[in-house]
């Protein structure tokens, strides 16, 4: 039904304001450039072996596209929210990786660092060698109906 060789991930974040919650999702989804592509929304296991895409590959409009995320959105003028995402890379390649997702009423930094610490945990709790802890926040102050989204894409 899916494909499961995915082999690489990618970072993709952003924010917006909307007319609406969903078009404040939509717009935050733009950003991030996977607005035009249709989210599979998975868990938060990192297939064994995924090689970081840096810069993100052009994405086709309407393909499906797995994504772990994080996503809020505020109705309320000058409120600040954030999202983000860690991913934790095993020190033995043959191992999964672990993806964390977070958001919150905050600033970027705060919500950064809380999903880093989950994604630490993840391996704790799996005593897996960690080899490294990767992450990506955005944060936004809403003019009335804001959204920002954070998440980790599973690519070819």
């Amino acid at each position: 039904m899916f494909d499961t060789t995915y082999r690489h991930f990618f970072f993709a974040s952003g924010h917006a304001e909307g007319a609406t919650p969903l078009n404040a999702f939509d717009g935050a989804l733009l950003a991030s450039g996977i607005g035009n592509t249709n989210l599979i929304k998975i868990s938060s296991i990192l297939p064994p072996g995924c090689i970081f895409l840096s810069p993100p590959p052009p994405v086709a409009p309407g393909k499906l596209v797995p994504v772990a995320y994080g996503t809020i959105f505020s109705d309320i003028p000058g409120e600040r929210i954030a999202a983000g995402v860690a991913v934790a890379i095993p020190e033995d390649p043959s191992l999964p990786g672990v993806i964390m997702e977070y958001s919150s009423r905050g600033h970027k930094e705060e919500i950064e660092t809380i999903v880093r610490d989950m994604a630490k945990e993840a391996f704790r709790v799996r005593d897996f060698p960690l080899k490294d802890v990767m992450s990506r926040a955005v944060d936004y102050v809403s003019k009335g109906s804001g959204a920002v989204f954070a998440g980790v894409v599973l690519w070819e």
